[in-house]
């Protein structure tokens, strides 16, 4: 099944590559969760706004992405949240809430589908996080998770 990607997935591909997938995993999992969609010859039209649009978010080169993950790297963010006196969160912390911490602890402004939470954060403590900024370039970030 031929499918144009929307968002990136993992060992896939990103916006705007057009993939060869098993008809199963296209139908039942990448379609509707909108992350691709039907190849078609109108779709390929769409080609090209899928791919500004990722180029306008992404970090433009190598060298840039290295930087960008040095800062991150000697940034210390601390994230306010809700939490009980056991020191669960009323919720857990999503990725938009670690991109608007780290653009308030004066870091760079990260795109929310860049920050990869390998477990659900739902308790107060320090957690590491992981920030794709290039293919070849993944930043580690330590968010200090503090209950009100």
């Amino acid at each position: 099944m031929k499918l144009i990607l929307t968002t990136e997935v993992s060992g896939l591909g990103a916006p705007g590559d057009i993939v060869e997938v098993k008809d199963g995993y296209g139908r039942n999992y990448l379609i509707p969760r909108g992350f691709a969609m039907r190849w078609t010859r109108g779709g390929e039209k769409q080609i090209e706004s899928i791919k500004k649009a990722r180029d306008a978010r992404e970090i433009r080169d190598l060298g840039t992405a290295k930087e960008v993950a040095g800062r991150l790297g000697a940034l210390k963010v601390k994230l306010k949240t809700r939490a009980g006196d056991s020191g669960r969160l009323f919720g857990s912390v999503t990725t938009a809430d670690i991109a608007d911490a780290v653009k308030a602890a004066g870091g760079p402004e990260l795109d929310r589908r860049r920050i990869e939470i390998n477990n659900a954060i739902k308790s107060v403590g320090s957690h590491r996080i992981s920030v794709r900024l290039h293919p070849e370039v993944s930043a580690s970030l330590d968010v200090e998770v503090v209950g009100s």
